[in-house]
This record gives structure tokens, sequence and C-alpha cells, in this order.
């Protein structure tokens, strides 16, 4: 079975996780503050706290703008079930912003006219999650307007979309943000077998997250409610978990981040190659953007189904069947039995509905093989015909 999405490990990148394993710190280590600087240097960001997840970065970046019970916040319906969860984790209430049909991310009229409606109702989101599905960034600028408007906060879950750039910047610079959240997964642009990051230009919000990852404890003097009983004393300021990140995940992912622009480079001769197999097809291919570069997490493409002979589950299941293992990146959250308590009305994301139907992930990653690539691209125009 061809991956849709898989990790590309190098012997450099064994060495740096050997060496650290050999060193005297396997956590808490140097290692770590390292993997931050980097991070930092790399997206014009000023402050990035590692977590041990994407998730635990997502909650913990609720947490530290201020999301509790009574409060809303809004994210898009195709998306992993993080971005939605992270909000009900702080005690929040959760509501979507239907997607623009072409890039498929939140769509900025859209998210207009529902805080038109909800200004009325008094019911306006305290934070916006945007999420840049596939690694394409969202229209941030539109967006951050309509936050100064509005008055809501911005998470930019940026998942899928370390190594994008918006208005020939890096995503992660924060910008129009106010923090932005990468994943490290295996299948993402590069990984540190699991693990997330949050860069934020606030020192505020950056020592919230940073006190919010290691179980609410301070070693600082200066946030200290007494003077310390000894060099040994420590203070829990808040209820935190423990999100950290260990230094064997940090080196590793030191190690990956100085091979992203190949990484990317491979996955844009991918796209190149798909856009000129697949363009004589009845699909639609990925949007491109005079604004914003992806860094290709995924390919996604959508079939024009009144103008083939097949349903799209057995587009899919007939792809699976040659070995290529497609993905559906996602099932409109609102859809998940858990979400059934909140009554949302499928009606109200017309777009989000139409992503889902016709929707397919084919092979996307920097290790894919050009062999690989004609076996995905001969099966699809094998199975696809009109």
């Amino acid at each position: 079975m061809i991956p849709y999405g898989r990790q590309n490990i190098s012997q450099e990148d064994i060495d740096a996780v050997i060496e650290t394993l050999q060193s005297p710190f396997l956590t808490q280590g140097p290692k770590v503050p390292e993997f931050e600087k980097e991070i930092c240097s790399y997206t014009g960001g000023r402050f990035a706290t590692a977590f041990n997840s994407a998730t635990s970065a997502l909650h913990a970046a609720c947490f530290a703008l201020g999301l509790s019970k009574g409060d809303i916040f809004w994210t898009s319906p195709i998306s992993f079930v993080a971005s939605a969860n992270c909000g009900l984790y702080c005690g929040a209430s959760v509501d979507f912003v239907d997607v623009n049909p072409k890039s498929n991310n939140i769509c900025p009229n859209e998210l207009e006219k529902k805080l038109i409606e909800s200004k009325k109702n008094k019911t306006l989101p305290k934070v916006l999650i945007v999420v840049h599905l596939s690694g394409m960034p969202c229209e941030m600028k539109k967006i951050h307007a309509l936050s100064v408007k509005y008055d809501f906060r911005i998470i930019e879950d940026a998942s899928h979309a370390v190594g994008s750039e918006f208005e020939g910047k890096k995503t992660g610079n924060c910008e129009y943000s106010d923090i932005c959240i990468f994943s490290f997964h295996p299948v993402k642009i590069i990984t540190t077998a699991e693990g997330g990051m949050a860069v934020t230009n606030s020192k505020e919000i950056h020592d919230s997250l940073t006190l919010h990852r290691t179980h609410g404890i301070t070693k600082d003097e200066s946030k200290m409610s007494k003077t310390p009983d000894g060099p040994w004393y420590y203070e829990q300021k808040i209820l935190g978990f423990n999100y950290r990140m260990t230094d064997i995940q940090a080196a590793l992912g030191i190690s990956q981040l100085s091979k992203i622009d190949t990484f990317i480079l491979k996955r844009r001769q991918i796209e190149k190659r798909y856009d000129q197999e697949l363009s004589s097809l009845p699909i639609i291919l990925p949007e491109k953007s005079n604004n914003a570069l992806s860094s290709l997490h995924l390919y996604i493409i959508k079939i024009k189904l009144d103008q083939v002979s097949k349903s799209h589950k057995e587009i899919f299941t007939n792809l699976q069947l040659k070995g290529i293992g497609v993905n559906l990146h996602y099932i409109p959250i609102y859809r998940q039995p858990y979400f059934a308590r909140y009554n949302f009305d499928q009606s109200q994301f017309l777009n989000s509905e139409l992503y889902y139907s016709h929707a397919i992930s084919i092979p996307m990653h920097a290790s894919m093989s050009s062999k690989d690539q004609d076996l995905v691209i001969s099966a699809l125009k094998s199975i696809i015909s009109i």
C-alpha cells in the first residue's frame, strides 16, 4: 500500500537522536530550548514553546487566551477534531464557520456574515481557531481585520502548514494572529515522532503557555508568592498539565528542520507532476493562491461526480484495492457522534458538506518515489472515467 503520508528519516536524524540518548539529558535538557529557538529563527516569531503534541499546544493556547466556561469559540468544520476539542477542554462552547469551496479553509465572507448575525444575538466568539488545511494558509489579513472590528483573538491551527507562506512571510510569524500551532506528527512536513509547537509574539502569552505545559509550576523567583525557602523551592501557580516535549524528540526536530526546504521542494515536484498528469481528469485540483504558498502537507482532489460513472465511495474503495493509500481529510467535525449534543444544522455548512462528499487525499510525502507516483496516476486514470 502506498501511504498518503509518511516520515522521511535519514541517518543524520538517527545520529542526532542517538547522541541525545547518550547525553546526560533525555528530557528537560538543552535540546528543547534549542529547537524552540530554531523554530523562531525559521518562522520569524518571537517566542516558541514545545509540547508533546499539537493537541496539547492547542489546549494550552486556548488557556493562554483566557478561554473558559461561558465563552464561545469558532473554528473550521473541515479539520481534525482537535481543532474543536481544544476549546471544549477549557469549558467553552464551540461553533463552526463554513469553508470557501475553492480553498477549503474558513471563508472570510462566511465569517463576516456570521459575525454580523452573532453581534445582534450577543454571541460573538472570544477566539477563532483558523485551520490551514493541507498546508495552504487562510486569508489571514482579511480575518485579522475582522478580529479587530469584532474583538476576538486568533489561533492559527497550522498543524499542516510549517513551511508555508502568506504574503511572502513564513507561517508562524504571527503578524495576523495571537498564537500559531504546528504539528510534528510523522505524516507532517517534519516530525519529532509526536510533538507540537506554539509560537507567539507576546511574552505574556509565552509565559502562560510555558506554565501550562509543566503542571503550572514555576521556579522563577519573580513570579513567586513568597521568598523561596531555599534553592529547591518551586511553586504551582495554576492547575497545569504535563505537556512537555522530550529532548529526544527535540533532537529529531532540530535535524528535521534543517532539511525542511528540501522536503518542501520534493513535495512541490510531486505537486507539479500531479497537476500536469491529472488536469485532464474530471477532478478539481488543489487551488493555488496569489498571496500564499502551501507547504503541501496534503494533495486533496475533489471528484466532479456529475461527470463520472462511479460514486465517491466507489472511487475511494477502488483506489485502496489498487494499493493506493488514499484518505479523506476530514469528516466535518459537527458530524461526529460526540458533537450531536450541540444540534448543529448541516444546512448551515453547505460548502463543508459538498467538500466531504467529493474530496479525496492522494499520496503526498517527501519519501514518495517516481514509481509510486506513476502507480497513483495510473490508478486514478483507470478508475475515474467519464
